[in-house]
């Protein structure tokens, strides 16, 4: 018999669930309802916690990942521009850079904890009820019970993400223009984080406490708590902006970056923003650039760049194999000599 008291049932295959669930979804008579607390996805850590901790987490670790490739220069073939450039135009040393995002972090963990405290407590027991109500007052006759436990599923949570997608890129365009455009605030806020020239993906979240709260705590917090997102939501929203923003940094070209192929508002297209020449342009952030081709900010030349920096990186890669060839014969003869 069907249980409605089973919410772990909604995680599986529409075809795993039990027979009679149209029966109980098109029945006249309401489900019951059992409400109780949802059970968390870690044991001894609330999902809401783990919506703050997690692109703490993810933030630290994805740059890692990138660090690793600088470091061990696993990727010359990708990058942007070349390590010597990183090094030689940034105007802020990466100890100070750590210790601005650290400070941030801190910062916006504090104020997710906070805002845990009058969150309700989650709760589950009334998800067939919840779509026996849409059945029954929403969906036409013929439509699948399996698309209606789809959309109840997952529907409503894609939808919500995505327009938490389109106002966070029109909370942060807005913020962002405005930063330039005054040089009061730019030059008391955002131009600390324009010390880098030559971005690198620990530097993502490297700016001015005031702003980096602006930009991004409160915007992603606001729309989360307008659309009533569940913990679980706000956990996906909240890790997957965090690591776009990472990799909008990162420095490097992969072609096979699913952030860089699904968003045109990638690594290449915002390090047009980090150039002397580009920093009144493409202020669009993190993920579409609808916003600097309506307000005509975008710049010009985006396809003309992505194609000389394509050679750019050509070369000095070539330039890298050789001289590693090189360093390479050098330490074999030197070798050599000492046997």
């Amino acid at each position: 018999m069907f249980n409605e008291s089973e919410p772990q049932l909604l995680l599986m295959p529409f075809f795993l669930l039990p027979q009679n669930f149209s029966e109980v979804v098109g029945s006249p008579l309401a489900p019951s309802k059992a409400l109780r607390p949802k059970d968390n996805l870690l044991s001894g850590i609330s999902d809401g916690v783990l919506a703050v901790l997690a692109p703490v987490f993810a933030y630290w670790l994805y740059s890692f990942m990138f660090h690793l490739l600088d470091h061990f220069q696993l990727a010359e073939k990708y990058r942007i521009h070349p390590s010597e450039e990183e090094q030689a135009r940034n105007k802020v040393p990466s100890h100070e850079v750590l210790r601005d995002v650290a400070f941030q972090h801190v910062l916006q963990t504090v104020v997710g904890m906070l805002v845990l405290r009058i969150d309700e407590v989650p709760t589950t027991g009334d998800e067939l009820y919840q779509m026996w109500y849409l059945k029954q007052n929403y969906f036409p006759s013929f439509v699948p019970d399996s698309l209606l436990w789809f959309a109840y599923s997952y529907g409503w949570s894609f939808l919500k993400i995505a327009v938490c997608l389109l106002f966070i890129d029109t909370w942060q365009y807005w913020l962002h223009r405005i930063m330039h455009e005054s040089k009061f605030l730019y030059r008391r806020f955002h131009s600390r984080h324009h010390r880098l020239y030559v971005p690198y993906s620990f530097g993502a979240l490297y700016n001015d406490p005031v702003e980096g709260f602006l930009l991004d705590t409160l915007g992603t917090g606001l729309v989360a708590f307008l659309l009533k997102l569940t913990p679980r939501e706000g956990m996906f929203l909240f890790t997957f902006a965090t690591m776009k923003t990472v990799d909008d940094h990162c420095g490097y070209r992969f072609p096979f970056d699913p952030f860089q192929i699904l968003f045109p508002n990638n690594a290449l297209y915002h390090d047009i923003h980090h150039q002397s020449w580009g920093f009144r342009f493409n202020y669009s952030q993190p993920f579409f650039t609808f916003w600097d081709v309506m307000s005509d900010t975008q710049y010009k030349f985006v396809r003309e760049y992505q194609e000389k920096q394509k050679q750019i990186t050509l070369e000095k890669y070539k330039e890298f194999l050789a001289a590693r060839k090189l360093n390479n014969e050098t330490s074999e003869r030197e070798l050599k000599k000492t046997q």
